[in-house]
């Protein structure tokens, strides 16, 4: 897990004003081990800043993202965001979609993958979506 004090060291060394608000942001991040939509975000923000817009809260995550601090997935539901992996090296993720918790896959596709002469990869991700062992087996309990 990440600290805030590390978040907000990565904020500053990549350039960016570490303001009170972007302060909470990280705290935020740092706290919850999932993912959290925009609005989940916003939502948090505005108990802390009235008057803050959603435009406001979303351009930041998506400044964050962009220094490296978070990471996006695309979900059924939409956007959500969460803190960068501490993984070094390049992978990807299997995903729960009922809790979120996320596991490293080590190996990747792209290595198998035939990509046309005509076209450059500039990056890419890979991720699978599925349910892990504790939320299967809370299912079936619950379906009884």
């Amino acid at each position: 897990m990440h600290t805030v004090e590390e978040i907000v060291g990565r904020m500053s060394s990549q350039g960016l004003r570490v303001t009170d608000q972007r302060k909470t942001l990280a705290k935020l991040f740092a706290d919850s081990p999932g993912y959290l939509s925009p609005k989940d975000v916003y939502e948090y923000m505005c108990k802390k800043y009235s008057g803050l817009s959603f435009d406001t809260v979303y351009r930041n995550l998506r400044v964050m993202e962009e220094l490296g601090v978070l990471e996006q997935v695309v979900f059924e539901e939409g956007v959500k965001f969460k803190l960068h992996c501490r993984e070094h090296e390049h992978h990807h993720h299997l995903i729960c979609l009922q809790c979120g918790l996320t596991y490293p896959i080590t190996y990747c596709p792209m290595e198998q993958t035939v990509v046309p002469d005509e076209f450059r990869v500039v990056k890419h991700k890979f991720e699978v979506f599925g349910y892990c062992k504790t939320c299967v087996q809370e299912d079936a309990a619950a379906q009884g």
